[in-house]
């Protein structure tokens, strides 16, 4: 079995987690993203029931997208320049906390000490604190990734890494779903939202040990110069590479303007008519076909020729989020739903492959920080487009009009881009950059 110390990793479908560090990566990448799909998913219905509005469920979105957004830059800064076990165990801690106010003032014996119209307000904010420890995690877990395997399994690491979050992704949001829908009914007195808060928050304490049990990650890279020198050195090393740069605007612009499933719980309500619990398969079916989709591309690779696959899987992407519009059937949406997850999938695995191979080692903090204010905070600015155009044109002519613009973006990207089409993976090399002072 190949471990850290081999010079020649042996390469299969299970090449990645031979290594114990990678190993541990993906478990506390499952039990985190787990627990934050299914608060995600419960916290949508519940605001939605509480206020009837599609703008309240795009404001979700909005609050944890502008710190993620706003300081990602200086979170990659910190990441470069960190010990990043230590700075993840700072993270995890603070995202607890914040589910744990989450879990108190949704309690319905809370009810005579906080005012009703408190609770959304206090949620909001909470979310907005879970932005700002977003903007840190990337670049964290970014460069830990990098160091766990060697960089020729990357197609394999990202591989994986992805279907671990899409395997939660799909169990997260079915769980939070089925716990709301159902516990009261199994369990008398017990409201939903609280007993699914409490299964976020033990999920959200095995990732806190998971990221204990990684070896710590020190800098590769002390800077000499200014905050604002090493913050213009990442961006610049972004905006001047056409591949990369062109990868996080198709994602950017795609899932902007694709972004229904914020929109899921009032097609669960009103639409499909199907309740919490048709909520939690819908937002579970998308997954579905991602993780499947990612499991059958550890033994075929999308990345013969990674940029035309690219630009075929967003076109798919579109064309599901139209089709789901069009949708009056629950079961015809969950086939929509599932296509558009595994068109998805597609693209996660090579956008992430070429940004871990364009990146060097001392800027991978502030590449993910650039990356991070890309496709980091896309789903969440995209919710609060899909909430306002919901407002504006309708729930359905927004989830059409939405998929449309990304087809066009992808035709815009198309004409862009030809000559990066034919490029083979072997020919997609990281640019010579040096870095300010190695460590």
């Amino acid at each position: 079995m190949a471990e850290e110390g081999d010079s020649k990793p042996k390469i299969d479908s299970f090449a990645a987690l031979r290594y114990k560090d990678f190993r541990s990566y993906i478990g506390m990448r499952f039990c985190f993203t787990f627990a934050y799909s299914m608060q995600a998913v419960v916290i949508g219905f519940y605001i939605y029931q509480l206020t009837k509005s599609a703008f309240a469920l795009g404001l979700v979105g909005l609050c944890e997208a502008i710190p993620a957004v706003c300081i990602a830059l200086y979170g990659g800064y910190i990441a470069d320049k960190s010990e990043k076990r230590k700075m993840l165990l700072f993270i995890f801690s603070g995202v607890i906390l914040t589910s744990l106010v989450m879990f108190t003032v949704t309690l319905k014996s809370m009810s005579g000490v906080i005012h009703a119209g408190w609770i959304v307000p206090v949620i909001y904010i909470m979310i907005f604190c879970n932005g700002i420890a977003r903007a840190f995690y990337g670049p964290a877990t970014f460069t830990i990734y990098a160091h766990s395997i060697p960089k020729e399994l990357y197609p394999n690491g990202s591989t994986w890494s992805s279907s671990s979050w899409q395997v939660a992704s799909i169990i997260g949001p079915a769980a939070g779903g089925l716990i709301y829908g159902y516990s009261d009914k199994l369990i008398p007195g017990l409201s939903g939202i609280t007993a699914t808060f409490v299964v976020i928050i033990f999920f959200l304490l095995v990732s806190l040990m998971l990221v204990a049990l990684l070896r710590k990650y020190p800098p590769v890279f002390v800077p000499k110069e200014s905050i604002w020198k090493s913050l213009s050195e990442g961006i610049h090393f972004v905006f001047s590479n056409k591949m990369m740069i062109g990868a996080m605007s198709l994602d950017l612009f795609s899932v902007f303007f694709g972004g229904a499933v914020a929109l899921l719980p009032i097609f669960a309500n009103e639409i499909l008519k199907v309740g919490a619990e048709g909520l939690g398969i819908m937002r579970a079916t998308s997954s579905l076909g991602a993780v499947l989709t990612m499991l059958v591309m550890t033994r075929f690779s999308p990345m013969g020729k990674p940029w035309r696959n690219l630009l075929i899987a967003v076109t798919g992407f579109g064309v599901s989020i139209i089709c789901f519009g069009l949708s009056r059937s629950f079961y015809l949406s969950l086939l929509f739903l599932f296509t558009e997850g595994a068109f998805d999938s597609v693209s996660v695995i090579i956008r992430g492959t070429i940004m871990q191979l364009l990146t060097p080692d001392h800027m991978r903090g502030r590449v993910s920080a650039v990356n991070q204010m890309f496709i980091g905070s896309s789903n969440e600015i995209g919710a609060f487009e899909s909430g306002t155009a919901a407002r504006l044109l309708g729930t359905v002519p927004s989830v059409i009009f939405g998929g449309s613009m990304t087809m066009i973006i992808v035709g815009i990207t198309y004409l862009k881009t030809k000559k990066l089409i034919p490029l083979s993976l072997q020919q997609i090399q990281p640019p010579k950059v040096e870095a300010e002072t190695s460590v």
